[in-house]
């Protein structure tokens, strides 16, 4: 279930991102466009967890120099990775550049974050009541 709510929160982070130029979700009708970010949600959890620690092992000294705002660049780097594999796998998903990446992976990162915060308050209510 936990699987779920957290593609179902990264899903919802990257439809937010499809408001920012350069970044543009396709599809004729709802249905084709849930499916896409349900799958695009599931290649950025993928590319997160796979290459996010390679990056951040392999970048050391760069956090580090950086204090960090290095990390910004790495994620922006990991969501245009995931518009280029949907671009493999067919979906109607693309993200133009660097800079719409840059910007669309601290979107994704913040909107996440409070709707994880949100459905961490709400399930423990549940659970209680």
């Amino acid at each position: 279930m936990a699987l779920l709510v957290h593609i179902l929160v990264t899903a919802v982070a990257v439809w937010v991102t499809t408001a920012l130029p350069g970044v543009t979700l396709g599809g004729q009708d709802t249905g084709t466009r849930i499916v896409t970010l349900a799958v695009v949600a599931i290649v950025f959890g993928v590319v997160n967890a796979v290459l996010k620690p390679v990056a951040k092992t392999l970048g050391c000294l760069l956090y580090v120099l950086t204090l960090g705002l290095f990390g910004l660049v790495v994620n922006a780097l990991l969501f245009w990775l995931t518009s280029w594999l949907a671009g493999r796998l067919a979906l109607p998903f693309h993200v133009d550049g660097f800079w719409p990446a840059f910007w669309g992976a601290i979107i994704v990162t913040i909107v996440s974050s409070v709707l994880h915060a949100v459905v961490r308050r709400v399930r423990p209510a549940r659970e209680g009541g």
